[in-house]
């Protein structure tokens, strides 16, 4: 059979209203299988996973004929306001709101369709805690993959001292103090920006055992442990120090209740040809051959058949 090429599928953008003046975006790469709502980290956007020439994980995932919708949080990437000095909004309303409207858009599209949840780093983390709300919208998913996706950090090293404990804690924390938000961006700390009550929101459950929210003391451990994840895939880079160490990453697979799940790590001793680390397990040319058809894999162990794409 003749492998589509990803370059040539159509890409389109959706975009949901979900507050006054507020769009997030929605791009949809479409296939006839089952639904996959991908979801990028802090200080990134949706292009963590596709181009507009058919690179990244999302598009090869629809070339194998599934159904892609890849979000950017509000503020971020297409969605419409950009973030800007003054904005409020944070962790609560892109679980309270805005991934509800994405899973609405899906249905009203697809239908009953299984869905499939793809999270890379922070997304992860949001799409667990969203699982965690909200039973009715768990009970459509099939299951998850997370990519580098940890909560809180306890490993200590030198990257860590410099990336969080210096820079993430302290000279993010007083820039959004200064700037009204977190230009990540232009500092070169990321590919986009944060709103101050997401970047708290977020040191906030990196540094702390308990797992609240501090919008409405809502109780993550407690909801988890109430009841059962999806089946979950977490694959974690062999040479990610900090942002996703594979110790976090097992940490946070612990911590999210039971639930069928695996833990796999992207290194040379697991038999790749590189350790990757927390970016190019998703943009390495390698990866398309050695991680791309792990979360294939996983998909179709725990799922109906869908169709295959035809030969072009």
């Amino acid at each position: 059979m003749t492998q589509i090429d990803p370059a040539s599928l159509p890409q389109s953008s959706r975009f949901l209203d979900v507050a006054p003046g507020v769009r997030v975006h929605l791009r949809h790469i479409p296939g006839a299988g089952p639904a996959v709502l991908m979801l990028h980290g802090a200080i990134a956007n949706a292009r963590t996973f596709y181009s507009e020439r058919g690179k990244g994980l999302g598009p090869w995932l629809a070339a194998q004929g599934l159904d892609v919708y890849m979000l950017d949080m509000r503020g971020r990437g297409l969605s419409e306001p950009p973030i800007r000095a003054g904005d409020t909004h944070g962790q609560f309303e892109t679980l309270c709101v805005d991934l509800p409207a994405a899973m609405a858009e899906i249905t009203r599209l697809r239908g009953g369709i299984p869905v499939y949840l793809v999270g890379h780093s922070w997304g992860g983390v949001l799409l667990t805690a969203f699982l965690a709300r909200h039973p009715a919208w768990a009970s459509r998913v099939a299951a998850s993959i997370y990519l580098g996706s940890k909560r809180a950090i306890r490993v200590w090293n030198w990257a860590r001292l410099i990336e969080i404990e210096l820079v993430w804690h302290r000279l993010a924390k007083w820039v959004a103090w200064r700037r009204g938000y977190l230009p990540a961006n232009r500092l070169r700390l990321g590919a986009d920006n944060e709103t101050r009550r997401s970047l708290q929101q977020s040191q906030q459950w990196v540094r702390a055992h308990t797992w609240i929210d501090d919008t409405d003391g809502f109780d993550y451990h407690r909801a988890l442990n109430d009841q059962r994840l999806p089946p979950t895939l977490y694959l974690a880079g062999g040479n990610d120090p900090v942002r996703g160490h594979e110790a976090d990453v097992r940490r946070f697979a612990q911590e999210s209740g039971e639930h069928d799940r695996e833990i796999r790590l992207l290194a040379r001793k697991a038999g790749l040809s590189r350790d990757y680390d927390h970016i190019d397990m998703l943009t390495h040319p390698q990866a398309e051959q050695e991680v791309y058809p792990q979360v294939l894999d996983w998909i179709k162990q725990h799922g109906i058949a869908y169709p295959q794409p035809a030969d072009i």
